[in-house]
C-alpha cells in the first residue's frame, strides 16, 4: 500500500485541498479531502490526472527536424514529407523501433502523458520482413520499459490509393493482405493485458479497400475494441474520395458504417458544415494533433463549430515533431484565434479555456484509448501527474486559473513527478530510465543516418 498527500488535487468535481490518496495494486483505493498528512505519506504539490496521447507513430520521432529543407521542386507539402517518411520507415528494424519508441514514450511521460494509443502500421522488419509480430513486440517492450500505459492499435494498410490497388515499393514496410492482418490481430490481442490493451485501425480510406474496411470494423465490433482511422487529413484526399466514392470522406464513413462512440477519427481536418454536425452527433472522438497538422500544412480543424454541436475531442502528438500535451491544447486554441481573429474561442461550458480544453482532452482520450477512466477517484488506475507547487509558472493562480497557466504559460513545464499504474516513472522532472534511453536513442539515430 502507498499513500500520497497533496496540497491540492484535481478530482472529477474540481480542485480540492489537502487530498490524501491510498493506492493498492496500481489503483486508487481511497480518496480523502481536507485530510491531515500522515508521517508515512509521500508529500506532493498539485496533482492532476494524466492525459492520453491518443495518436502516435512512435518511429517518426526519429524524423523530427529532418524534413525542414526546401525541395528542388520548390513546393513542399504533406505528400513530399511522406516521401521522406517512407525513406526512414524502410530503415527501421525491430531493435531501432524499440529504442525510438522508448525515447518517445519517456518524453511523453515527462511531459504529463500517462497513456498512448499507438497507431501502428510499421509492420515489416527489414531484417525479417515475414515476421509481422516482431514490430509489435518492439512497441510493447518500449512501453513496458518506459512505464507508459499502451493501447496497441495495429493498422491495416493495403494499397497506394483509391484507384491504385497495389502498394508501392516504399509502402512495403506497412502493407499486408487483410487476411494476414486479421490473423496478426488475433495473435497479439491475447498478449495485451494489464497496462497494455488493444484496439484496431484502418490507415485511411485511400489505403484500405471498402471490402477490407468492413472486415476490420466487424472485428472491432466483435472484439469490443476501439476503431481508429485517419480521415480527411488533406484536401487532395477529399477530392480523390469524392471522385472514387461520390462522397467526401467523413460523409462516406457516416453513411456506410455505424460510426459511434467506439470510433476515433484522426484529423478530420476537411469537413463541411453538415459533416461537422453529423460527426459531433455520432459520439465519435475527433483526435486532433495540431503540432503535426501545422507542421505538415494540413489545415485547421473546425473546432469551435464542432464543439458547439457537442463533439468529443482527444489530442495526440502524431509524428512527434513535439511531445507536449499542453502545447497541443494551446495550438488548438491559437489556431481558432488566428482564423476567427478573436480570443478564448473554444470555451463553451467553462469561462476558463485551459480548464475546458484539459477536461475535454481527458474525457476524449479515455474513450479513444478504450479505457473510459475518469481521473483521480476510487477504483481508477493510479495514473497521476504531480506539478510543483513552488514553480513560478503556477504562482499567484487560483483553482480557476491554474490549468490556464499550465496550458498558456509555455516552458518549462512544472511536471515534477509522474505515476502510472502506481509506479513512479518520472521523479524530480527526470524519467527514471533517462540515461540508458537517451544513449540508445542517440546511437540508433547515428546508425539510421537520417540525412539532412
Amino acid at each position: 500500500m502507498t499513500t500520497l498527500f497533496a496540497r491540492k488535487a484535481l478530482l472529477p468535481d474540481g480542485w480540492h485541498d489537502d487530498v490524501r490518496l491510498t493506492l493498492e495494486d496500481g489503483r486508487i483505493e481511497a480518496v480523502a479531502t481536507g485530510a491531515s498528512r500522515q508521517q508515512s505519506d509521500d508529500e506532493l504539490g498539485f496533482l492532476i490526472p494524466g492525459l492520453c496521447n491518443a495518436h502516435s507513430h512512435a518511429f517518426q520521432r526519429a524524423l523530427a527536424g529532418h524534413t525542414e529543407q526546401r525541395s528542388p521542386a520548390g513546393h513542399d507539402n504533406f505528400w513530399s514529407w511522406r516521401e521522406r517518411m517512407y525513406e526512414l520507415a524502410g530503415r527501421v528494424d525491430a531493435n531501432a523501433l524499440t529504442a525510438i519508441a522508448r525515447q518517445a514514450y519517456c518524453e511523453m511521460l515527462g511531459a504529463g502523458f500517462t497513456s498512448v494509443a499507438e497507431f501502428h502500421y510499421l509492420h515489416r522488419d527489414p531484417m525479417d520482413p515475414g515476421a509481422v509480430d516482431t514490430m509489435f513486440t518492439a512497441i510493447a517492450t518500449a512501453a513496458r520499459d518506459s512505464g507508459i500505459r499502451l493501447t496497441y492499435i495495429p493498422v491495416h494498410y493495403e494499397r497506394a490509393g483509391f484507384e491504385d490497388p497495389e502498394p508501392t515499393s516504399q509502402q512495403a514496410s506497412f502493407a499486408m493482405p487483410v487476411g494476414e492482418f486479421l490473423e496478426h490481430f488475433t495473435r497479439v490481442a491475447p498478449q495485451c493485458s494489464g497496462p497494455i490493451s488493444v484496439g484496431i485501425g484502418a490507415h485511411s480510406l485511400r489505403a484500405v479497400s471498402q471490402a477490407s474496411l468492413r472486415k476490420i470494423v466487424a472485428l472491432a465490433d466483435t472484439a469490443g475494441v476501439p476503431m481508429h482511422i485517419h480521415v480527411a487529413e488533406q484536401q487532395r484526399e477529399v477530392e480523390q474520395c469524392f471522385s472514387s466514392y461520390g462522397r467526401r470522406p467523413v460523409r462516406w464513413l457516416l453513411e456506410n458504417f455505424d460510426v459511434g462512440p467506439g470510433w476515433s477519427l484522426v484529423h478530420a481536418t476537411h469537413m463541411d458544415d453538415d459533416e461537422i454536425a453529423a460527426l459531433a452527433k455520432s459520439g465519435a472522438v475527433a483526435v486532433l494533433c495540431p503540432s503535426t497538422e501545422a507542421n505538415l500544412g494540413d489545415g485547421l480543424f473546425p473546432l469551435h463549430d464542432y464543439l458547439e454541436h457537442g463533439g468529443r475531442i482527444a489530442i495526440g502528438s502524431d509524428s512527434h515533431i513535439s511531445i507536449n500535451p499542453f502545447e497541443e491544447l494551446r495550438w488548438l486554441e491559437y489556431g481558432q484565434r488566428l482564423v476567427s481573429r478573436s480570443r478564448n474561442v473554444t470555451s463553451l461550458r467553462d469561462s476558463h479555456v485551459g480548464s475546458e480544453l484539459f477536461a475535454r482532452a481527458l474525457e476524449g482520450g479515455a474513450v479513444a484509448s478504450g479505457r473510459h477512466t475518469n481521473g483521480i477517484q476510487v477504483g481508477e488506475p493510479a495514473d497521476i501527474v504531480a506539478l510543483s507547487d513552488e514553480d513560478p509558472m503556477l504562482a499567484g493562480h487560483n483553482d480557476d486559473s491554474r490549468l490556464d497557466a499550465l496550458v498558456f504559460s509555455g516552458y518549462p513545464l512544472p511536471v515534477e513527478r509522474v505515476m502510472v499504474n502506481g509506479r513512479w516513472c518520472v521523479v524530480d522532472a527526470v524519467h527514471v530510465d533517462r540515461g540508458r534511453t537517451r544513449t540508445q536513442f542517440a546511437e540508433t539515430l547515428k546508425v539510421l543516418g537520417r540525412g539532412s
